[in-house]
């Protein structure tokens, strides 16, 4: 799970970024995009672990 994270901090600075540099509205989107999405796999990736720790992750 730590790479998992790992790479998902690597992404939302990589979407963070691409906002910081973009010029036109549709790099713009896809770093929104991009960090959206690594917030929130993140953020899926901690639930997921500590439902299993728990032990009330579905099967």
């Amino acid at each position: 799970m730590t790479y998992f994270l790992a790479m998902c901090a690597l992404l939302a600075i990589t979407g963070l970024a691409a906002i910081a540099a973009a010029q036109e509205i549709g790099l713009e989107i896809f770093g929104y995009a991009l960090f959206a999405f690594a917030v929130l796999f993140g953020y899926f990736l901690v639930k997921r672990h500590y439902d299993h720790a728990d032990g009330t992750a579905r099967h």
